[in-house]
């Protein structure tokens, strides 16, 4: 399988997907003018991962700024995190970046933790700005 890999740009995050190393990163602002066509190939990569996962998945997401209808697709790959953990292929980890003082990042981190399942092993990690 193919690694995944996106430049930043102003309005998307940097995407690098690593399938051999189970290592999923996302950086950046997500404010992409069509979040579906953005996402859509993100989506499907995990979803051919998952077929067959390395033993262990870090998803980390260290995101400045998303809107609305990121935070749904952001939550699509979340829900697809937590599938995986579910079916014991992958022992999955999601850590959450924050700066201190930026509440909205903090406040939407825990607000996923939450809603996912305790089979995800879910961090939050406080970073400088």
């Amino acid at each position: 399988m193919n690694n995944l890999e996106v430049a930043e740009t102003i309005a998307t995050p940097a995407i690098s997907f690593n399938a051999s190393t189970g290592r999923l990163f996302i950086n950046g602002k997500s404010i992409p003018e069509n979040v579906f066509d953005f996402y859509t190939p993100i989506l499907s990569w995990i979803d051919e991962y998952s077929a067959t996962p390395t033993s262990q998945t870090v998803l980390e997401l260290k995101l400045e700024y998303f809107n609305t209808s990121s935070s749904k697709r952001i939550f699509d790959i979340m829900k697809r995190m937590e599938k995986l953990a579910m079916s014991d292929l992958s022992k999955v980890t999601i850590i959450w970046y924050y700066e201190e003082d930026d509440e909205d990042i903090y406040f939407a981190g825990n607000d996923y933790k939450a809603i996912l399942n305790q089979k995800v092993d879910f961090r939050m990690v406080e970073i400088d700005g």
